[in-house]
């Protein structure tokens, strides 16, 4: 995962910060969001490939929730 920094954007939809390159800014119902091409591209696959997208994004943001958790605790 990418740390933040001026060169890049977080992604709303993998909730990731991407180099600014790999985004697009697009119009949603509640207004203009940053999107990764990653995940644009998975949404013009068929059903099982955005299922699987999905999957691999839900465990990644898991994960990275687990590690944080197990940082807060080791901390207390």
């Amino acid at each position: 995962m990418s740390a933040p920094t001026s060169e890049t954007i977080f992604c709303y939809h993998c909730r990731i910060h991407h180099p600014k390159a790999e985004m697009r800014l697009l119009v949603t119902k509640t207004g203009k969001r940053w999107r990764c091409l990653k995940s644009i591209e998975a949404t013009k696959q068929g059903k099982a490939a955005r299922e699987a997208y999905g999957r691999q994004m839900t465990e990644t943001n898991k994960a990275e929730a687990r590690s944080k958790a197990r940082l807060l605790n080791a901390h207390q």
